[in-house]
This record gives C-alpha cells, sequence and structure tokens, in this order.
C-alpha cells in the first residue's frame, strides 16, 4: 500500500467554524491543495464525507485502484478526511472512492472544490495551482465606483458555447479568443459590463450551466482555468465589469456530483418536500445545515476572491424562497409557523449578501426573483434580504406583451406599458432582456415585434430606447443588440451575417448610442432606484398611444424629457409641458436621442435638433414645446 503521510491544513478554530456554519474560506482548506511536506512535492487532499467508512484518493497515479491511499478521518467530529500523498502533482487526474458506513455502499465523486475538471463527457477532478499574474490593479482599486447604484450599469449577458463560433470547425471559442474578439465587442458597444451565464463546469450542455457539478472549476471546455482569468483580466482593463451566474437553488443527480456524496443525503435535503426540485429534476441543497451553508458562502467569495469577479447574478431565488414552488397541496410542509416561506433558504441569503458585502463592499449580488417577496433588495438590517438588485420580471413581462400588439391596439393598453412605474422604486430593478425571453418558442425579440418590416425594427429600436429611458438598470442577452431573428439555440453561434444588412446594423448602432446617451446623462443613473429620479409628463394620452416623462438627476439643469410614440402613425404639432430647468439656456432644448435617425435604420423624419420653449401652459406646467413626433420612436431631450 502505497504511504498518505498524516498533515492537515486545519486549525481547530477552522474546525469550530465549519462546524457553526462560519468558515467562508473553505477553498484554502477542502480540496486539492500542491505542497511540499518535509522536502517531498506532493498533494494535500482533504473532503467533508461524515457517514464514510473509508475514503481513497484513486486516479490516473494509482491505477484508479480504491485503499491505495486511504485518508485519514479527523478524531474531532467534524467528518473531514484529509492526508498528503508524494509524488502527486498538478496536472494529476482523480477523484474520491468512498465506502459508506449506510450498508457499505459506494461512491465515486469528483472533488467538490476542485480547482479543475476534465473536459466533459468525462467527470474526474484535476490537481491545480494556480500561476497567474493579475493586471487589473487600476480597475479594482477603483470598480467602486462602476459598481455603485449611482452609477450606468448596462450589462450584456452571454452564453459562451453560442456567442460566436468559429467558421469551418463551428467550434466555441476559447477564453484565450474571448480575451481578444469579445472584450472588443463589448468595448464597442459601450456596455459597462458582461454576465456570464453558469461557467462552472457542468456535465450536460442543454442546462446551459445551470446544473453544476463543479463549483469551484470553470468550464474546461474553454480551456484551463488561467486563461478564464485572463479573459476576466482584460475585461477589467478594457474598463468592463463581470458578473457570474451562480446557482445556490438547485443541483443535479450525476453520479459524480454532489448527491448521495457519502452514500448520505450530504449535501441535499433529506426531506425530498425540501430536497427534490420537481421542475428541473434536480437536488436542493440543504440550507439549514451549517457545512453546506458554510460550503455555498465559501464558493461566492472564491469566485470574487479568485476570479476578481464583480458581481454574482443569483438564479432561481424564488424557488429557495418558497415550500410549495411548482408543488400541489400535500407535496410541501408548511414551516414552524405554518406559513410557506422557507425559512432556512431565507436565513442563508442573509447571510450570504451580508458576508459578500463585508468582504467585498464593492461588487454587486443581483436576485432573479420572480415573485412579489418584498425587501429582496433591502439591506438585511431593515428586514430584507440583502441583494444588491433584483430583475424587474413584471416589466419585463408587461413590455414583451405591450410590444407584440399591433399598434392600433395599443390605445387600449396603455397602462400596460405605464403600471411599472406604480412599483418602480419599491426595490433597486434591473430591466431584463435575458436569455429566458428567446427560447422554447418565445421567439426572439425581433420576431415579436409586429408589422410590415421596417414597423418591426422601429418597434425594437423603439423597446429600447424606452428602456433605457425606464429607471433602473439594464440586461440585453447577446444576439438581441443586432436584432438576431431567430430564437437562440446554444449549439449554434449567433448570426453575425445579419449584420450584413442596414436595418441590423442599425438597431446594433442605436444599443451602442443607447448606452452611450446612458453613461452620458446622469439623470438616467444617478437616481435610477428613487422616485425623486422620474416624473410623468402625461401618461394618459392613450388615444394616441404617447408617453412623457422626465428623468432626473443630482441636478436639476441635467433632467432629460422623454416621449414615446407607439404608432406609426406621426404625431404633428403635439405639445409637452417641459420643467422650470427648460427654461434656461436660450429657452431651446437639444434633441439627445432620436430612434427614427437613418443612421438606425429609421426615415431620417421629425428629427428636431433643436426646439423652442415657449411660455404656453401645458400637462400642468407654465412652458412647454411643440414638435412632430417620429412615428414608432423614442426621442429624449435635455439642455446637455
Amino acid at each position: 500500500m502505497s504511504s498518505v503521510y498524516v498533515h492537515s491544513l486545519f486549525s481547530e478554530f477552522d474546525i469550530d467554524l465549519f462546524k457553526a456554519g462560519k468558515h467562508f474560506r473553505l477553498y484554502e482548506k477542502l480540496g486539492s491543495h500542491p505542497m511540499t511536506l518535509e522536502g517531498e512535492k506532493g498533494t494535500y487532499f482533504a473532503v467533508w464525507a461524515p457517514s464514510a467508512k473509508s475514503v481513497s484518493v484513486v486516479g490516473d497515479f494509482n491505477y484508479w485502484l480504491e485503499g491505495d491511499h486511504k485518508l485519514n478521518v479527523r478524531w474531532d467530529g467534524s467528518g473531514i478526511w484529509e492526508g498528503f500523498i508524494p509524488g502527486v502533482m498538478p496536472g494529476a487526474i482523480y477523484k474520491y472512492k468512498i465506502q459508506s458506513n449506510h450498508n457499505d455502499v459506494k461512491t465515486e465523486k469528483a472533488d467538490p472544490f476542485a480547482r479543475r475538471a476534465e473536459h466533459p463527457p468525462k467527470t474526474a477532478s484535476v490537481v491545480y495551482a494556480a500561476d497567474y499574474k493579475w493586471k487589473d490593479k487600476k480597475w479594482m482599486s477603483s470598480r467602486a465606483k462602476y459598481n455603485a447604484l449611482d452609477t450606468p450599469f448596462s450589462v450584456y449577458e452571454m452564453h459562451l458555447g453560442s456567442w460566436r463560433k468559429t467558421g469551418e470547425e463551428n467550434r466555441s471559442l476559447s477564453y484565450t479568443e474571448l480575451a481578444d474578439e469579445l472584450v472588443a465587442y463589448v468595448k464597442k458597444m459601450e456596455f459597462t459590463h458582461v454576465e456570464f451565464m453558469p461557467i462552472m463546469e457542468y456535465p450536460y450542455d442543454p442546462s446551459w450551466g445551470y446544473q453544476l457539478t463543479g463549483y469551484f472549476a470553470p468550464t474546461s471546455r474553454f480551456g484551463y482555468p488561467e486563461e478564464f482569468m485572463l479573459l476576466v483580466d482584460k475585461l477589467h482593463q478594457a474598463g468592463i465589469g463581470v458578473i457570474l451566474d451562480w446557482v445556490p437553488s438547485h443541483f443535479p443527480e450525476d453520479a459524480h456530483g454532489l448527491g448521495n456524496f457519502d452514500g448520505s443525503h450530504l449535501y441535499e435535503h433529506p426531506d425530498p418536500r425540501k430536497g427534490w426540485h420537481p421542475d428541473w429534476k434536480s437536488l436542493i441543497f440543504n440550507y439549514g445545515r451549517n457545512e453546506v451553508r458554510a460550503f455555498l458562502i465559501s464558493n461566492a467569495l472564491f469566485w470574487l476572491d479568485q476570479y476578481h469577479i464583480d458581481g454574482l447574478r443569483v438564479d432561481a431565488v424564488a424557488s429557495m424562497l418558497y415550500l410549495d414552488y411548482s408543488r400541489e397541496d400535500g407535496e410541501w410542509e408548511p414551516n414552524q409557523f405554518g406559513g410557506r416561506e422557507n425559512l432556512d433558504a431565507i436565513s442563508f441569503l442573509e447571510e450570504l449578501n451580508k458576508t459578500v458585502y463585508k468582504n467585498y463592499p464593492d461588487v454587486q449580488t443581483i436576485a432573479e426573483e420572480s415573485t412579489s417577496y418584498t425587501g429582496v433588495s433591502k439591506p438585511v438590517f431593515l428586514g430584507g434580504l440583502g441583494f444588491g438588485m433584483k430583475w424587474m420580471m413584471g416589466w419585463m413581462h408587461d413590455t414583451l406583451e405591450y410590444f407584440k400588439k399591433e399598434p392600433v391596439h395599443r390605445k387600449y393598453h396603455q397602462n400596460d406599458i405605464t403600471f411599472s412605474l406604480t412599483y418602480a422604486f419599491s426595490e433597486n430593478f434591473m430591466l431584463p432582456l435575458s436569455h429566458d425571453e428567446v427560447v422554447y418558442g418565445k421567439r426572439s425579440l425581433f420576431d415579436r415585434m409586429p408589422g410590415p418590416e421596417w414597423e418591426r425594427f422601429a418597434n425594437l429600436r423603439l423597446m429600447f430606447g424606452y428602456m433605457f429611458t425606464h429607471p433602473g438598470t439594464k440586461l440585453i442577452f447577446q444576439g438581441g443588440e443586432f436584432g438576431q431573428s431567430a430564437e437562440w439555440n446554444f449549439q449554434e453561434s449567433l448570426d453575425w451575417h445579419l449584420l450584413q444588412y442596414d436595418f441590423h446594423t442599425g438597431i446594433q448602432k442605436c444599443v451602442k448610442d443607447l448606452n452611450k446617451l446612458y453613461k452620458s446623462q446622469p439623470a438616467l443613473y444617478e437616481r435610477q432606484f428613487r422616485p425623486e429620479g422620474f416624473e410623468w409628463i402625461e401618461w394618459a394620452d392613450g388615444e394616441n398611444s404617447v408617453l412623457s416623462y422626465l428623468r432626473k438627476g443630482y441636478d436639476a439643469e441635467n433632467a432629460v424629457l422623454v416621449i414615446c410614440n407607439f404608432t406609426p402613425v406621426p404625431r404633428e404639432n403635439y405639445k409637452v409641458g417641459v420643467p422650470e430647468a427648460f427654461t434656461k439656456a436660450g429657452s431651446k432644448v437639444k434633441e439627445l436621442f432620436n430612434s427614427n435617425e437613418k443612421k438606425y435604420g429609421g426615415s431620417g423624419d421629425f428629427i428636431s435638433k433643436k426646439v423652442k420653449v415657449e411660455a404656453t401652459p401645458w400637462n400642468g406646467r407654465e412652458h412647454s414645446i411643440t414638435l412632430d413626433l417620429a412615428p414608432l420612436a423614442v426621442m429624449v431631450f435635455g439642455l446637455k
């Protein structure tokens, strides 16, 4: 039998923290760690398996023979097995062979804390030692101002495997290739952040990465961990923040994953009413178990620490909050107070956010939460869950429903497009047009738009203009920014060839300029989460399907006026009341943006570069402007 040296990276304090669920840097202790012990090079292994009778490390270095390298169980009841194996070097492939005390069940598992994994469909872990020199000091030292709630926050959401593929090979781009092509594109398009759908290792491509088996390993589909670090680094050097989709809500049953890890319900809740997800046929974490909470929060901090990530978009929060989520009567059990809330999950999310912001106050956590649960983005000390932002799913639904209607019918649905402003400031909302809205028969954003071709493109430009001038931060999924006509297919590249057509390049230029407008006008971001940042001019002109409103920043002179015409009929000599601030600067206001410009694919008509402010009362204001409204267009006016 080959030797395993008794060795530990754990102090008694570490163990106490782990048992209490308060050790949030477990990746420094558990997993595989190349090191030198008493002059010998090798690797220290540590794994949590409290129901195990024995744990062996098996791999290419011992011909996958069980029992050749048995780990030693700690004496302190922590359930941690550990030991140093000489001669095992970075690059070695391994798993844990676990014999359980439960009926001698044997499992063979990937390392939950592995920093690298084999390329799927292979499933083993790889011993890995980080060796990367970061060059993003300038970004990291100043990112607080780019991630603040009163700064522009425009996110390009993307799926690495399908964003762009090489020609003849039809191969997804590698992390290294993306570090050139993606960085240049996102910078050109003026987005402030990029959001990656899950890049943690996952076995099943159709899951899009939302069913994870390697929580600490960037997927090997696109390269090595250092190459993903390079991608993040290059984005930072270009002034672009990086958000990761993070999935603490469920995990798959794959044999090498976390399920039934040591022959027991270790990571998943043992009660299927709390531990099994009927929608996704997957397992749910046991949020009431201290060690599981420590695992998940350590994982969140790991990406912020080791990969310099700027934010985490937490997936499927609604499914975590409610015990009856997707369950019929009799399939769930009320909490101790008789309610439907999952108190353990709520407590976990509160602790997650407190810990993230305590350690990394210059990042953001963003909740994908689709219910009316209150206080998602309120601080924990005020009774909230503590997220920085929440996806505004109601706005997304109402907006897409409104825009798919023929314009002639929109006058009967004015309330649909204005309703979001009744609750827009109840949370720190991000407006998402995400991947979920362009799959499974929902059609692409462009394909939802009604009318002949010019109207469809005009509608899409109008919707983006409405989105960028509505309170809240922004998110657009890949392809939407140039009017991808087909639904998203994770197996295929985006239809970049569409950019040979003027209408599609027009949409792309429009989104680019909306990003520039958003970043250049403080009124659009300084108070994007506060009611003081928005004021209706006219919301009730349903007969003409026109909206007009003000966006306001800290300085009254920075206010911008937004007018949306949701029909293909020009509105001539249309009068709009304006604020007192607009009577300055020679009594003329400038047109800052018009989605009907020729460069965007519009007609180029009804462009008003400057409009005179008149002392004519209108809309309850002492001054007004009169102008011709372009068809199916958004127009933005201001002094600066």
